[in-house]
């Protein structure tokens, strides 16, 4: 058995959503749980090749399955998951949700507020990533990224490295919300299996945050990711002018 295709990010983007639609598609075999971590899981790859049965231990197919899939958002982000992804399954499809980094950002520290993972207020949590995360060196940090995992530039282009375009589909995370059936259309297309008949939309983790993003945060952000941004759009041909503007 091999695994077909990943949700690999981004986190905070919508895979939540994208995996509970995928798992009522009869042709797809999902993971038994959502994010399996196997690829961003430094400790299983010291040796080569890893245990690729510890992998497929998270998975039980049955008939009539066509395909086998996954979602662990942070596999996108981690730096050696790609290639990692690449050595187990050089034909693996990939499916991105990007939503607007300054969104994502503060979902992102709500996340792990709400985990008590995190005690900064979101002020200080941004102003101060670069120091804190510089505690993990020199792997990555997996609780304080809240900037750094909306550079999806970088992010994108490690992909491509491993991965031809074709293999890469790209989607706004506004795109799954407000048109469901559109996109996962889109996504049925890109994995080659029957079209959804009727989708019933989703909404997932859409807990109130018990605060909201100030102008200062908002502004701090926006500088940070305009050039992110207008280099997505270059990129991918999109329009992000509502991520520039809201």
């Amino acid at each position: 058995m091999l695994v077909n295709f990943a949700i690999c990010g981004t986190q905070k983007g919508g895979t939540t959503a994208l995996d509970a639609y995928l798992r009522e598609h009869p042709q797809i075999c999902m993971a038994n749980k959502k994010e399996v971590h196997f690829f961003d899981n430094d400790g299983l790859f010291v040796n080569s090749p890893p245990d690729y049965g510890q992998y497929h231990a998270n998975f039980t197919p049955n008939d009539p399955y066509k395909l086998v899939g996954e979602a662990t958002p942070i596999y996108m982000y981690w730096d050696d998951a790609p290639k990692r992804i690449w050595q187990y399954n050089p034909d693996m499809k990939l499916i991105i949700l990007l939503r607007n980094p300054i969104e994502r950002a503060f979902s992102h520290w709500n996340m792990e507020h709400t985990r008590q993972k995190e005690h900064l207020p979101f002020w200080e949590a941004i102003t101060n990533e670069k120091a804190r995360c510089r505690q993990a060196l020199p792997s990555q940090h997996r609780v304080y990224t809240y900037i750094d995992r909306g550079y999806y530039l970088e992010q994108l282009r490690r992909l491509w490295r491993f991965f031809p375009k074709r293999n890469v589909l790209i989607l706004k995370n506004e795109y799954l919300k407000n048109q469901p059936q559109d996109a996962l259309k889109e996504i049925c297309d890109f994995l080659a299996i029957d079209n959804f008949v009727n989708v019933t939309p989703r909404q997932t983790h859409s807990t109130p945050y018990p605060s909201t993003l100030s102008a200062q945060e908002r502004a701090y952000l926006l500088a940070v990711f305009e050039h992110e941004i207008k280099g997505l759009e270059r990129m991918l041909g999109w329009d992000c002018n509502d991520w520039l503007t809201t």
